[in-house]
């Protein structure tokens, strides 16, 4: 991978390329900034940069012996660390256990979430966490002498899912790495990282991206109509993740947003019976779905109260999205808008704590009749 590959971010490409060419790139990044920006992307073709025999302004040579090794992902010298979670067949998981997932998602894109991840590796009802036994593993290997002879690079991917325990067991490495290891840390919620990593490292901020640059990216790399690319990158808020999950036609959105409208419709009509049964299908969605779809419907309620003041520049909803939203709108108002939110909010909280989902989402239909008729 080279910078030619990652969505815009010049500056930033700049700012790395000058570091190695002056000798002064520090032991440790952070990666910083919101999803979708192309965080991973950048410490990915960093550190093919970073291990390869010729690199130049563009990144790696893509040539060498090297650049070759690192393209699947696979050089003996680049070593990831990302958070997995406990299998029923593994006590002690560890971040090579998942490594070949790992590698065949980089290889097909670098463009991706915890959402994605949890889905590849099947972990859907499961939080997702880097364990103490991580760190042990990972000494082990930047013991060992590097293999071609230069650098050791460690990709470690949201660090702040480690807990503190893992945390004071790598800052460690971290602080005092080995001569040539360079740790390329990539935070989505960089302020709840244990605050002595924080102090260790150099922090790079990677702003959102501007709608241009992902509707040309939409239009050269996936040949949409310029049309389609402007309003997918306008939903997209700055994450080419979130366009290309839009492109995909996510099945998992599509399915909120229907029980999103089943549940104001049966709520609205006092549906009393439909809306029990719209809680029993929601509660075998497993708890992490649940969290997700609640999110959702936040955001979704969001853009409805925004619908009502009619600046479409600041209104991120999708065709049908909108066309249900004309309809929906105007019984979103100042008078229900937060206590509904209040209610989502609630609800995520009580699934978070694992109440009995079937309890919890009857009841918020249920307070739905009362706060609807409030406009």
């Amino acid at each position: 991978m080279t910078f030619d590959n990652i969505i815009g971010q010049e500056s930033i490409k700049q700012h790395l390329t000058k570091l190695l060419a002056e000798n002064k790139v520090p032991h440790a990044i952070m990666f910083c900034g919101p999803k979708g920006a192309g965080k991973l992307a950048l410490a990915l073709a960093y550190a093919q940069m970073l291990l390869c025999q010729n690199p130049n302004e563009n990144g790696a040579c893509g040539t060498c012996s090297d650049c070759h090794m690192t393209f699947p992902w696979a050089h003996p010298d680049l070593h990831f660390t990302f958070p997995v979670y406990k299998a029923k067949s593994s006590e002690h998981p560890t971040s090579d256990d998942y490594l070949t997932p790992w590698r065949e998602q980089l290889s097909r894109s670098p463009y991706f979430d915890t959402e994605d991840w949890l889905e590849i590796i099947g972990a859907e009802n499961q939080q997702l966490t880097i364990y103490v036994q991580e760190s042990d593993n990972l000494q082990r290997k930047l013991a060992l002498k590097s293999s071609q002879g230069g650098r050791k690079v460690v990709v470690l991917w949201l660090p702040e899912r480690m807990n503190e325990q893992t945390g004071n067991k790598l800052l460690k490495l971290i602080e005092e790495p080995p001569v040539g290891t360079h740790f390329l840390l990539v935070s989505q919620e960089p302020d709840i990282v244990l605050g002595t990593i924080q102090s260790r490292v150099q922090r790079i901020n990677v702003p959102a991206l501007p709608e241009s640059i992902i509707s040309k990216a939409l239009q050269e790399r996936h040949s949409m109509l310029q049309e389609d690319a402007d309003l997918l990158a306008h939903i997209a808020q700055g994450s080419y993740t979130e366009a290309l999950r839009r492109m995909e036609q996510n099945s998992e959105r599509q399915h909120f947003f229907d029980l999103f409208v089943q549940l104001m419709r049966h709520s609205y009509a006092r549906r009393i019976k439909e809306m029990h049964q719209w809680a029993l299908a929601v509660a075998e969605l497993g708890r992490e779905r649940q969290k997700r779809m609640l999110d959702y419907f936040q955001g979704l309620l969001r853009e409805n109260f925004i619908y009502n003041f009619n600046q479409p520049e600041i209104n991120y909803l999708g065709r049908e999205e909108e066309d249900f939203s004309k309809r929906f709108a105007p019984f979103i108002n100042e008078r229900n808008v937060i206590g509904i939110m209040d209610e989502l909010s609630d609800a995520s909280r009580d699934i978070s704590q694992n109440t009995n989902a079937r309890m919890v989402f009857f009841d918020l239909a249920l307070k739905m009749i009362v706060l609807l008729k409030k406009n």
